[in-house]
């Protein structure tokens, strides 16, 4: 059957996501308008290119008197500078490599050449020590998403430690609003000495509550960040989920919101499900809102995961003042003319990822063990074939599965339609399966993998050609 590009469905969230429902620890970090200082801005060098430096960094992720942590960063920041262009506008970033290992610089959601993927040991030689690299493509699409290294086994230490930073690419004509904040989400895990403990190279340690950390930050500082807005202020929220393995619960309390993006693509608006909605490691959401026309606060709450674990609100945004021109209502982002309106089901190729093992010993994919990229791609398919995936996941923990260089459209289980958005990430819930399709229309070596990087070091990796 051909899926249709429009259907009946409630703008909701799906109740049968309620299984992934956790908590979010996290930090918050603000980017401006397109009118952002330089200070928030990578530089550019006399050529174009922003300059970009992977290398150790402090976040002062509790309160004062406690001391800075010591972190990785990008320009000695994390979240590291955002890279904002507009759609059209060609990318240009020079990385120089300050850490003591190989690293990479990759952007899972954007859709480029596979040759400027940054994928190490698959589309590319991961950059060594004190060694620079240029970057160079013209992103086909709008849309919010990060920049982190993808560089094998080094992958945990360096996401987790907090190398990754926004990037976004502004729609030709952006809708008016007041204020667009960017939040990328994390959380923390510290020593006796309030240090970030070094267990990353441990996958066991993402499985359960020993993979959360318990600190919450905000915009590298204790949380919650605290922004005053004029009263009935349109906000665009993009939120972004940095973490390494926490799935982020994420509740609204003074509005009720539009989700007008998921996952760097415009959606059809909907409303989320009791005002809540879960977000896997390396999501995006964006939403649409209007502040309260009375004086008040919006907050949004992160609900604890942890044993013990209280709810908590990250974000305030107090409405004070005088109260802002009042907007007409917002008819949502114009959909991405790239994407497929249809994909022929009929004539897909259909490929089955199941997903055993865990506990004591490592992942395993469809019966194998990749601790490496393998040697023979998953599967092999023509340009512009149309693919149907089966994520079946027979662990008793959460997975998240990303796919690069494309987008697929989760299908309904009852085989009546599919979800009013694009992902590159499907959440499946302990016992789980869940199916989505996408038209491969980019040639190269695509990884198909977890989105948690200690996951993908304890197996669960593997790639696919487009030929």
């Amino acid at each position: 059957m051909k899926a249709p590009a429009q259907f009946a469905f409630p703008r909701v969230m799906l109740d049968r996501r309620e299984a992934l429902r956790a908590g979010v620890c996290a930090a918050f970090w603000r980017a401006g308008r397109a009118a952002a200082t330089q200070a928030d801005s990578a530089p550019k060098a006399a050529d174009g290119f922003w300059l970009l430096e992977s290398g150790p960094a402090q976040a002062q992720l509790q309160g004062a008197p406690a001391p800075a942590t010591q972190v990785l960063g990008y320009n000695s920041r994390t979240p590291g500078p955002p890279l904002r262009l507009r759609l059209g506008e060609t990318l240009k970033v020079r990385l120089a490599n300050g850490l003591k290992e190989p690293t990479t610089l990759s952007w899972p959601g954007l859709r480029m050449a596979n040759a400027a993927a940054g994928i190490g040991g698959l589309t590319q030689t991961a950059l060594a020590p004190g060694a620079r690299g240029d970057i160079s493509f013209t992103p086909p699409d709008a849309g919010f998403n990060l920049y982190r290294p993808h560089a094998g086994a080094a992958t945990p230490g360096q996401v987790g430690r907090g190398l990754y930073g926004p990037i976004i690419v502004d729609e030709a004509s952006p809708p008016e609003v007041d204020r667009d904040l960017v939040a990328v989400l994390s959380d923390w895990r510290l020593d006796g000495d309030r240090q970030l403990k070094d267990d990353f190279a441990d996958p066991g340690s993402t499985r359960g509550a020993g993979a959360l950390g318990a600190l919450v930050s905000a915009n590298g500082a204790a949380a919650p960040l605290v922004e005053t807005l004029a009263p009935g202020a349109r906000v665009r929220l993009r939120l972004a989920n940095a973490a390494n393995a926490r799935i982020m619960a994420i509740a609204i309390e003074g509005v009720k919101p539009q989700i007008i993006a998921i996952d760097g693509q415009p959606c059809e608006l909907f409303a989320p499900l009791q005002n809540w909605f879960p977000m896997g490691p390396g999501a995006r959401f964006e939403l649409m809102f209007d502040m309260p026309r009375e004086a008040g606060a919006v907050r949004f709450i992160l609900k604890g995961a942890l044993p013990g674990e209280a709810d908590r609100a990250v974000i305030v945004l107090k409405g004070e003042g005088d109260a802002a021109p009042q907007r007409p209502a917002f008819e949502g982002l114009p959909a991405n003319p790239h994407l497929p309106g249809e994909i022929d089901l009929a004539r897909a190729t259909h490929v089955d990822l199941t997903i055993a093992g865990g506990g004591a010993g490592p992942f395993t994919l469809n019966g194998g063990i990749n601790p490496d990229w393998p040697v023979k791609p998953l599967f092999s398919v023509a340009r512009r074939a149309p693919v149907t995936l089966g994520f079946v996941n027979k662990t008793p923990y959460a997975q998240a599965m990303r796919l690069h260089g494309h987008c697929m459209r989760l299908l309904h289980a009852r085989d009546d339609g599919w979800e009013p958005y694009w992902r590159d990430i499907a959440l499946l819930g302990p016992g789980q399966t869940v199916h989505a399709a996408f038209v491969a229309d980019n040639s190269g070596k695509w990884p198909l993998e977890s989105a948690i990087p200690e996951h993908q070091a304890a197996g669960l990796m593997s790639w696919f050609e487009v030929a």
